[in-house]
């Protein structure tokens, strides 16, 4: 590779230990990706886990005297001080989360704990560089915004942002970032549940290819836009799609392919959805709770629940996971009181792949997101799967 001299001394050890680690994890990042050089970035996204191997490679930086130059947001762990009001946390889970807050405070990360920092605290604008892990902020950050990141892992983001520099190839690449495969969508996408269907149901007839859907909606919600990326990178590692008309470099198909052919066309049906459905709800039945916000939720879908369980009353708990930002803006909106009062809460600062969701583990739950239900199926959760309204519903009953 081609490094400055900046680069180099950062390599060399000029600016610490640290900070030569992390240079020296990117360089062969670089190498095996055949980069030509390094680029600046001007936005960072780290998709902490709280979990062993995340927590032992930022403390070996910390201890290593790393600091971001460029501080990045983080995912959430989750809310220790709420969770232990409600059951019991063990001293191991206990010590992690604490360690894992300290040690990102110390390498100077914005401790946003928020699976959808694009929305809120980290926006960039068209074209910038930018180094996002997280499945969720990848394919939004590329094609919504059209600003560039590769999908990093935690580790080569956190890397990133203590460099200030990440290797140039991939999605970072005017050639990489055109579209691959044309989706004509003969299903009907009525609403943000639809999306979340659409987006699991593609990657089963591709694989890891970047897709330009057509015939559908040309004014989708900025939730239905979360929700088909969340579930294209969850279920096929793709980050980055176009929609025609919609994200902004696909204005035409032509654009969208940069004046080349699609490699294939495929069809999604109707029969498409219902059958990736199928596949991937558990079977109906009585639930023992309700689980919404991965990725985490926004205002106007916090706002939606809460107009919903208006003066009623909910038979089992409902949780939805929010940014502290949508919790407070909730709380001042009265949204927040509208859902205690029915039975359900707000938990901020927390993901449900978490050991403090233990005290649901072997029930079923309701939830709009499949990859809720996919990555909950390790830690022994049921859940069965439809659109918010069907899940308020069945939260209502006890049932679905």
């Amino acid at each position: 590779m081609q490094l400055t001299e900046e680069e180099l001394g950062m390599l060399d050890g000029k600016y610490g230990k640290g900070t030569q680690i992390a240079m020296k994890i990117q360089v062969a990042l670089g190498d095996v990706f055949n980069a030509e050089r390094m680029v600046p970035v001007s936005r960072t996204h780290v998709a902490l886990s709280n979990q062993e191997a995340d927590l032992w490679f930022v403390e070996k930086m910390v201890n290593a005297g790393a600091k971001c130059r460029v501080s990045p947001t983080v995912n959430p762990g989750f809310n220790l001080e709420y969770f232990q009001c409600i059951t019991k946390i063990s001293k191991k889970d206990e010590e992690t989360i604490l360690r894992t807050r300290k040690a990102y405070k110390d390498v100077g990360a914005t401790l946003t704990f928020d699976c959808t920092p694009y929305l809120e605290k980290n926006v960039p604008r068209f074209g910038e560089i930018t180094a996002y892990s997280e499945s969720s902020a990848t394919p939004f950050i590329n094609s919504v915004y059209g600003a560039r990141t590769n999908r990093e892992s935690a580790q080569s983001a956190l890397c990133a942002a203590i460099t200030g520099r990440t290797p140039l190839y991939g999605f970072l690449l005017d050639e990489n970032r055109k579209g691959q495969v044309l989706v004509d969508v003969k299903a009907k996408i009525k609403d943000d549940f639809d999306y979340q269907l659409l987006g699991y149901a593609v990657p089963k007839k591709l694989k890891f290819k970047t897709p330009v859907f057509v015939n559908v909606p040309t004014s989708p919600s900025p939730a239905a836009l979360m929700n088909l990326g969340a579930q294209l990178n969850t279920a096929g590692n793709v980050p980055m799609y176009h929609i025609v008309g919609v994200t902004p470099e696909a204005r035409t198909v032509e654009d969208a392919f940069q004046g080349s052919d699609p490699e294939n066309v495929i069809t999604i049906t109707e029969e498409d959805l219902e059958k990736v459905h199928d596949e991937i709800t558990d079977p109906g039945g009585k639930i023992d709770f309700a689980l919404f916000g991965c990725p985490h939720f926004n205002i106007d879908q916090v706002a939606h629940v809460s107009h919903l369980v208006d003066q009623k009353q909910l038979k089992v708990k409902l949780f939805i996971m929010t940014s502290s930002l949508t919790k407070e803006l909730a709380h001042r909106m009265g949204y927040l009181d509208t859902l205690q009062a029915a039975g359900g809460d707000i938990v901020d600062d927390t993901c449900m792949d978490q050991p403090c969701w233990e005290f649901l583990y072997g029930k079923k739950g309701v939830t709009d997101s499949p990859k809720c239900a996919y990555y909950t199926k390790r830690r022994n959760m049921q859940f069965v799967i439809r659109n918010v309204d069907e899940c308020i519903e069945a939260a209502m009953r006890g049932e679905i």
